[in-house]
């Protein structure tokens, strides 16, 4: 994969991952004629009031299953006009995510990672990476704000507010703050694998001389039926829902050198782009497209709530992140076994790769929507 797909040779490390994929999008972007051009990342939205708020300007479509998005790249290019997916910028990722605040919580919060085995390891048995909390505003209709941190796994047991506060400084506000510190409680569990791609968007009409550039991926996950990954006699599986997300996120702009567009005009560049592609996506697959109106960790959260596992068993069991980075659990035991510890690390693997609802390769995810023989 490699061979076609240059960048997931450095897919276990994220400084060169991402220098590289810049110069990969500097490059394609040049081909299209955006010579003397600066890239930019999405900037901080004002309010009225100055507040500078980091939004994540997203949009996304759910469905029963991945096969839906065969071909999505060249529907995409066809459909919208002014729309180019940058040459060479796929890549892939294994996420493991856990909601780790309740329905009641003011923001979403979660806890996620990468997933990778050893050298020299059977490819089932992975182990949590590049370990990361995130915060978020409800929803995913809307623009929402996020903030997110990276946390060194001798850290992951920590309070992550100083990271927060290292990273967003004045512009974290009060109330993220607040609800960082808080500790975290596993409600839930979904592991997603990733074939993610990048496009750029050129619209002289509406946007002048901004060029946006978008980061699109297909998501195939499966969702833990009980916090602890168990076996669920109501789902008669560990697992209780399988579907697949198509997304689609403004990541930055492209301008002309010596040029600072303004605030206002940069936000309706990138609205502009957001509804430009979810109208077309929307059309295509409104037949077999699944309502919601939940982000992926409010996805967790409702099918707990489904299970009915209650807010009080959720408090009971106290299970935290770094639980489920082990193989062997201290305090955990087999609910039909006490003598024998959980491996809840070995839950994780699992809800990847149970046979019944085994995700697919990177590989085959990124050739089904290339359309390509896999």
């Amino acid at each position: 994969m490699v061979k076609h797909r240059p960048l997931f040779k450095h897919i276990r490390n994220h400084d060169t991952l991402f220098s590289e994929l810049a110069m990969v999008r500097n490059s394609y972007a040049q081909s299209l004629g955006l010579n003397y051009y600066n890239y930019h990342k999405t900037p901080k939205f004002i309010l009225g009031d100055g507040r500078r708020l980091t939004i994540e300007p997203e949009r996304s479509l759910v469905v029963p299953e991945y096969q839906v998005f065969r071909g999505i790249k060249s529907i995409l290019e066809r459909e919208i006009s002014g729309f180019y997916i940058v040459n060479n910028s796929d890549i892939g990722f294994r996420y493991p995510t856990a909601a780790i605040a309740g329905e009641d919580a003011p923001f979403i919060k979660r806890f996620r990672s990468e997933y990778f085995h050893r050298e020299r390891e059977d490819r089932k048995i992975c182990r949590p990476l590049n370990l990361s909390y995130g915060i978020k505003s409800r929803g995913k209709s809307d623009n929402r704000e996020e903030y997110e941190v990276w946390v060194p796994d001798e850290c992951v047991h920590m309070d992550p507010s100083p990271l927060f506060i290292d990273k967003y400084g004045e512009d974290l506000p009060d109330e993220i703050l607040r609800f960082a510190s808080h500790s975290p409680v596993v409600h839930g569990w979904m592991g997603v694998k990733r074939g993610a791609f990048e496009a750029l968007y050129i619209n002289k009409k509406k946007m002048g001389d901004i060029a946006i550039n978008v980061g699109l991926s297909v998501d195939v996950y499966n969702i833990g039926a009980h916090p602890d990954l168990s076996y669920s006699s109501l789902a008669g599986s560990s697992i209780a829902v399988s579907n697949a997300e198509l997304e689609w996120e403004v990541m930055g702009f492209y301008a002309p050198q010596g040029e600072q567009p303004e605030h206002d005009d940069i936000w309706s560049a990138i609205n502009h782009t957001i509804e430009a592609i979810s109208g077309p996506v929307s059309e295509r697959f409104e037949d077999v497209a699944i309502p919601t109106s939940e982000s992926k960790t409010e996805r967790i959260l409702s099918t707990i709530k489904s299970q009915h596992i209650s807010d009080q068993q959720i408090s009971e069991w106290d299970l935290k992140p770094w639980e489920f980075l082990k193989t062997n659990s201290r305090d955990r035991r087999k609910a039909h076994d006490p003598s024998r510890p959980v491996n809840l690390l070995g839950r994780l693997n699992r809800l990847f790769y149970q046979e019944a609802h085994k995700l697919p390769s990177l590989k085959r995810i990124h050739d089904l929507i290339s359309d390509l023989p896999s």
